[in-house]
């Protein structure tokens, strides 16, 4: 009997075959190059070599490859975008950043791209021990990054608890996969949805519901839910900065994308009461929690920190809203979420963008009184942060604006729309400490013994600022194409 080969589509996963090449690349040259700029230069053309096989993807019809393990769809072709777009700007960061510390190795931009690919393959995966090793692969490399600056406690601080407490997460994430494979004998999240179509005697199956609990457990470490938040700042804080501009919007991504595939084709009929008030709780406590430990941050890198906290409360909204009552409710859900983790990478690596710059060697100087004359010692900066604040506030007419409201539409839509208030709330509250750092660079110039310097702008940095700029103001005008993309999003 001839043995049968599975016919494996390697052009559905191109883009992270790209990532990944682009890594052994970048370690090879890593050998041969004395000046480690250049990796960081050749990182940043071999990521935007990297969304080229993406357009064509964007029209392919689903195609599940590599034993029903994967599948390119929209869904996921519209994460490996904003993956690689995170990657590609947030290296642009680290060319200045690390050349001012002397931090400059080629082995950073290794784990950039390694973490990349293992974010895209969580955004692909259609099996829950896939989902796992991409967490893994996005996860140490994540680690090793946020603990990169050896020479600082903080950054080993950060690193350790980073590892100590994403190990239990990866322990909680594990137990649910367990349980739900004892619960219906699979990994696949089809077969897995097809077992509770097809066994409605089972629907109420106890250990499958433990399963989804420690799952949504182990996610909510991954995107900084409260209460699995307590190292979000710490982290955030001590990592290079140009690291933690990556993580925070990255690792958050991933998450989200796994975490609603999973829960959209698995349990989209099943336990939907249970989840769904799961996580609109989850929802609450955390974009409440995040706003409010923000107002007391005089560390406006410590208070993105809180910030990141508090929007993935608002993303958790979205997540809320996916069993709505009808298809088009559920597509638009998705839609919402895609675009506010969009409009999220601009904005948030922009404004860490700025905070790296005016981080001092030697000292944190990340405080907000750090931010006093930006206005007149390096005016395009300082307008460009004013854009990043107004913009994760949710102020029109930038793309923060329509980020929240469709993630907020979407709740009303699925019959949430007092999670939706609660949304607005809170983001009425976002606006005290948001602003407080646009009237410490506009109103606060005339006091006695500030830095008078200019700031000189380093073209990496000019060009991540700018291009983070544009986007914020462009698609906040014109959201239209940005929301038409994200249509292009659905699962099935």
């Amino acid at each position: 009997m001839p043995i049968e080969f599975p016919v494996l589509n390697f052009f559905a996963l191109s883009p992270i075959i790209v990532v990944i090449v682009l890594a052994l690349v970048v370690m090879f040259m890593d050998m041969l190059s004395s000046d480690k700029t250049v990796l960081g230069y050749l990182t940043v053309f071999g990521l935007f070599g990297a969304l080229m096989p993406c357009v064509p993807l964007l029209n392919q019809t689903k195609a599940p490859t590599f034993q029903n393990m994967v599948v390119s769809d929209g869904y996921a072709v519209v994460f490996y975008i904003i993956f690689i777009v995170t990657a590609l700007l947030s290296s642009l960061i680290a060319l200045t950043y690390l050349e001012n510390r002397g931090m400059q190795q080629g082995e950073y931009y290794i784990l950039i791209l390694l973490s990349t690919s293992g974010m895209m393959l969580m955004a692909a995966s259609t099996d829950l021990i896939v989902t796992f090793l991409g967490l893994e692969i996005m996860s140490i490399a994540l680690y090793v990054l946020a603990g990169f600056n050896r020479r600082s406690i903080s950054s080993g601080e950060a690193g350790l608890k980073y590892f100590l407490l994403g190990a239990f997460a990866s322990a909680f994430f594990l137990y649910g996969v367990a349980f739900i494979y004892g619960a219906t004998g699979s990994t696949n999240i089809h077969e897995i949805g097809g077992w509770f179509s097809t066994n409605e005697i089972y629907q109420s199956n106890p250990i499958a519901l433990v399963g989804l609990a420690l799952l949504i457990i182990g996610f909510a470490f991954k995107v900084a839910a409260v209460p699995f938040h307590w190292w979000t700042p710490d982290v955030y804080h001590g990592a290079p900065t140009s690291a933690t501009a990556f993580m925070a919007v990255g690792a958050k991504a991933a998450g989200f994308a796994a975490l609603v595939r999973i829960l959209a084709i698995s349990f989209g009929g099943v336990f939907t009461v249970q989840w769904q008030i799961a996580i609109s709780l989850l929802a609450v406590i955390t974009m409440t929690s995040g706003n409010i430990a923000a107002l007391a941050q005089k560390d406006v890198k410590r208070m993105l920190a809180y910030s990141s906290i508090a929007h993935a409360g608002y993303l958790l909204v979205g997540v809320a809203a996916l069993p709505a009552s009808n298809e088009l409710y559920r597509v638009q859900a998705v839609s919402g979420l895609l675009f506010y983790l969009m409009s999220y990478a601009f904005m948030n690596i922009g404004a860490f963008a700025v905070v790296a710059l005016l981080e001092k060697q030697g000292k944190i100087g990340t405080k907000l009184s750090d931010y006093t004359t930006l206005s007149t010692r390096q005016p395009f900066v300082a307008f460009v942060m004013l854009l990043f604040m107004f913009s994760l506030t949710g102020i029109p007419p930038f793309i923060g604006f329509w980020g929240k409201w469709y993630i907020f539409w979407a709740a009303v839509d699925a019959n949430l729309g007092w999670l939706a208030a609660i949304g607005m709330i809170n983001s009425a509250i976002s606006a005290f400490y948001y602003l407080s750092v646009v009237v410490q660079m506009y109103m606060h110039t005339e006091q006695a013994d500030v830095e008078t310097t200019p700031i000189a702008l380093p073209a990496p940095i000019a060009i991540a600022v700018t291009v983070t700029a544009m986007f914020t103001l462009l698609f906040g005008l014109w959201p239209t194409p940005l929301i038409n993309l994200m249509s292009l999003a659905v699962f099935g």
